[in-house]
């Protein structure tokens, strides 16, 4: 893989990234984005929500002295479907597997019935330029394609309140209730290749703001790559992981096009 994580420390250095990755771009025939902290602008609240969940949990298990930061949470859980991410979270923790095991159902489902009222118009909005870029996509012949660690019925609620909808603004959704393997197995991208008619995955673009989203990536085989800037992790979290690049934010593909 042609990876450019020694050149994105500054902005300057990721239009180089730009530069590196123009001719792999060409080639792609399918897009594929994860939501929250990619296309979608909710300020980590998902992440937020994790944690408050996470310490609730502990808390009235009487191990408020074993809470949780919003880092950690970052770190272990980005990109993830949101129950594994809560089980890797906790698993960080100094617990039995029967506590993990435990407070993970019960953070779980205190997450769902609080995200559910976090999100609405007034969390949510998409990144500035997005709509753009998904009609430019199509428009040069590719297909854009969400993914996400969220259930159904979550990714849904986003895309009604952001007024996006599948064969609108956007081709198709893939959330983890539509595979057997969530993130960083490649099912997801497998599914919407087989949507599109895709058979060669060096033409799908795979992006995302967690380092779990490039595994995914990488494991799909796709033709690129990216990590971006404007969601869950920071650069160096990122690059760890050798993506093909690192962009500022996923509107910088505008370039390209």
């Amino acid at each position: 893989m042609n990876t450019v994580k020694n050149n994105v420390t500054s902005s300057s250095s990721h239009s180089d990234s730009l530069n590196s990755i123009k001719n792999k771009f060409f080639d792609i025939r399918l897009c594929v984005f994860d939501m929250a902290g990619t296309t979608v602008d909710e300020g980590n609240l998902v992440y937020k929500t994790v944690c408050n969940a996470i310490n609730e949990a502990l808390m009235r298990a009487g191990k408020s002295d074993k809470q949780v930061s919003l880092e950690l949470c970052l770190e272990y859980g980005a990109g993830k479907e949101k129950r594994n991410a809560i089980r890797d979270i906790l698993d960080m923790l100094d617990l039995s597997d029967a506590d993990i095991e435990s407070l993970t159902d019960t953070a779980f489902a205190a997450f769902k019935v609080n995200l559910a009222t976090a999100y609405n118009k007034d969390t949510l909005s998409e990144f500035e330029g997005m709509s753009e870029l998904f009609e430019q996509l199509k428009a040069s012949g590719r297909n854009v394609v969400l993914n996400t660690g969220y259930d159904a019925k979550t990714a849904n609620k986003i895309l009604t309140i952001l007024g996006w909808s599948v064969g609108d603004q956007v081709d198709a959704l893939v959330t983890a209730d539509d595979v057997e393997n969530g993130r960083p197995g490649p099912d997801m991208i497998t599914l919407a290749m087989k949507q599109f008619n895709i058979e060669n995955s060096q033409q799908v673009l795979k992006a995302g703001d967690s380092g779990i989203d490039i595994e995914e990536g990488q494991n799909a085989e796709c033709g690129l790559v990216l990590g971006v800037l404007s969601g869950a992790q920071n650069e160096q979290q990122l690059v760890k992981y050798s993506p093909d690049g690192v962009l500022d934010k996923l509107t910088d593909l505008k370039a390209l096009i």
